[in-house]
């Protein structure tokens, strides 16, 4: 015991010596350790992020869209009916039995006015279980019920920023809000909290946007404005017959999800042809974003390892000149009876203490990742508006989450590394001969 300590504390005394060298030595190993760390951090982050945005949309859901059919598909002038229909919804709800509830919406791009404030935004046509599957919560007043659904009430239910932009120092509840282009006056019953927008989810789900949203019941939708959409581009007129713009199906058990997804897309097989559906499952989505972030951390985690490949390249560096420059020592410490193994023993020291030192603080420096990526966002905000504007919002909002296994696997590998790459400047120390050492000048 006492032997490793005096050669801990001649280590240490020889690196001493040399402190800007021993520093910039050590920087190699602290800038691979915090690498670790931080990539693995953000990437996590960006992963959770993405996860958090697909278990929003439930794993428990099928989501059954209409998406408008290829050019050539459609119809040169005239209308073109497309996409899901009521009967489809009714036949989806009641005839397959793993099917807890299934939610029909239909959307529409209105103006909205009161008074003489007015603002576009999207109409959504549901039912009551909308506002369970979209997670969405009340401000004041209610949602649409059932009652309102099946009597087909002029009631509206309005997000916060309709609000805000139509009753900006007036109470919503009780005014009501005009449609110019269906000339229809709708009550507001309610009034959301905000919500924020939901990522696009690769290619498989777009992103949805609620803050410019009013709510009223389908069955109102489908008795004051139809199916029909019209629309005039280049001196002509086009128009669109849709019924559905989604299907939202629940199912009772999260273990039939994807059974019940092939029960659907066998359902529908009719739209093949058109290309005018598309079933999106979540929970899918979901398994594949759980490899896709796997995938995504190793690959980080390959690229930090890099960084402390190359600060044990420098250790090693370091140490081989060390090794020249202290030939003589190593000369008199073996003429003195020191034996190759205790030569090994020092030098296999004090690359260790470099290598944990660099370890040690990499890991502080790596603990700092969240507070360093705020502040950094700030400052970039603060200098740079306009270009963090236009990046993708998780950029601007991704939290770093540190892994809780890396900062033990960083302190191990730091280790390693200056055990592996001291070796061999350690071995041939070990092998001078100690009167070619002692002649050395």
């Amino acid at each position: 015991m006492n032997i490793w300590l005096g050669t801990i504390q001649l280590g240490v005394k020889s690196l001493w010596l040399h402190p800007m060298r021993s520093i910039l030595t050590v920087l190699g190993i602290f800038i691979g350790v915090a690498s670790v760390i931080w990539l693995l951090a953000i990437s996590k982050g960006i992963g959770d992020e993405a996860q958090r945005q697909i278990e929003s949309l439930g794993a428990d859901t099928i989501m059954i869209r209409t998406i408008k059919p290829p050019s050539e598909k459609m119809a040169a002038q005239g209308l073109t009916p497309y996409g899901l229909t009521r009967d489809e919804y009714e036949f989806l709800s009641t005839s397959i039995p793993t099917v807890k509830s299934a939610i029909p919406i239909r959307e529409l791009r209105r103006q909205f006015q009161y008074r003489d404030r007015k603002m576009d935004g999207r109409l959504v046509g549901c039912t009551p279980e909308y506002y369970d599957v979209n997670k969405l919560e009340m401000e004041q007043g209610h949602f649409i019920t059932d009652a309102e659904n099946f009597s087909k009430e002029t009631h509206c239910v309005i997000s916060s920023k309709v609000a805000e932009r139509l009753f900006p120092a007036e109470d919503p509840i009780g005014k009501r809000v005009y449609m110019p282009e269906n000339q229809d006056f709708y009550l507001v019953v309610g009034v959301l909290k905000p919500k924020g927008a939901t990522a696009a989810v690769g290619g498989s789900m777009a992103a949805q946007d609620f803050t410019n949203d009013i709510y009223i019941p389908i069955r109102t939708l489908q008795q004051r404005i139809g199916d029909m959409v019209m629309s005039f581009r280049s001196g002509s007129r086009e128009g669109e017959v849709i019924q559905l713009n989604q299907i939202t199906l629940r199912v009772a058990d999260i273990k039939d999800v994807k059974r019940t997804a092939e029960l659907v897309q066998t359902a529908l097989s009719s739209h093949d042809k058109m290309e005018d559906i598309q079933v999106v499952v979540p929970l899918e989505l979901l398994e594949q974003a759980r490899t896709t972030r796997a995938m995504f951390m190793l690959f980080m985690g390959m690229i930090a390892a890099i960084s402390l490949l190359v600060g044990g390249i420098g250790i090693m560096n370091i140490m081989l000149a060390t090794v020249t420059e202290r030939t003589r020592e190593i000369g008199i410490r073996r003429a003195l009876g020191a034996k190759r193994r205790d030569i090994i023993r020092q030098f296999l020291v004090e690359t260790s203490v470099l290598s944990l030192t660099g370890g040690l603080t990499g890991i502080l420096f790596g603990l700092l990742c969240g507070p360093a990526v705020h502040g950094a966002r700030l400052l970039a905000t603060h200098w740079f508006g306009d270009v963090m504007a236009e990046l993708p919002e998780v950029v601007r909002t991704v939290e770093p989450s540190i892994v809780p296994a890396s900062i033990p696997g960083a302190f191990f590998i730091s280790l390693v590394v200056g055990i592996v790459f001291g070796i061999y400047p350690a071995t041939r120390a070990a092998k001078m001969n100690p009167i070619e050492a002692l002649r050395h000048e």
